[in-house]
C-alpha cells in the first residue's frame, strides 16, 4: 500500500552513504538512484526528535513524517506526535545538532 513502509527486495538493492537500500519495485529504486537526497531520511535515519535534543535514537518504520519535501523518522508513533506538535522548532534544533551529535 502506498504511504506505508514496504519490505524491499535483495534483488533491488543499492548502496548509498555506507548503507544498503532495498526497494519494493524497480520504479522506486530508479527514483532513489536518480536523486537520493530527496528520498533519504534526514539525520542519517536516526530519530529526528532525539537529534533535536542532542542525541541519537533508533526509529520505528511506521513513525515517519514529511515536511518541506524531507523525510523525518521518529522513535515511535507517540514521539512522532510530539515531533509534529513542535516540528519547525525541532527541525531547527536538530539541524543545529547534526552531524555533531554523532561525536557525542
Amino acid at each position: 500500500m502506498a504511504g506505508e513502509p514496504q519490505k524491499g527486495s535483495e534483488s533491488l538493492e543499492i548502496s548509498y552513504k555506507g548503507a544498503k537500500w532495498r526497494f519494493a519495485n524497480s520504479d522506486n529504486l530508479e527514483a532513489f538512484r536518480t536523486n537520493p537526497e530527496i528520498y533519504a531520511p534526514q539525520y542519517g535515519g536516526y530519530c529526528a526528535w532525539a537529534v533535536s535534543f542532542g542525541y541519537t535514537a533508533s526509529i520505528h518504520p511506521e513513525a515517519w513524517s514529511i515536511a518541506d519535501n524531507k523525510l523525518y523518522l521518529n522513535y515511535s508513533k507517540s514521539v512522532r506526535r510530539q515531533w509534529l506538535e513542535d516540528k519547525d522548532n525541532r527541525i531547527s534544533l536538530a539541524d543545529q545538532n547534526w552531524p555533531a551529535v554523532l561525536d557525542r
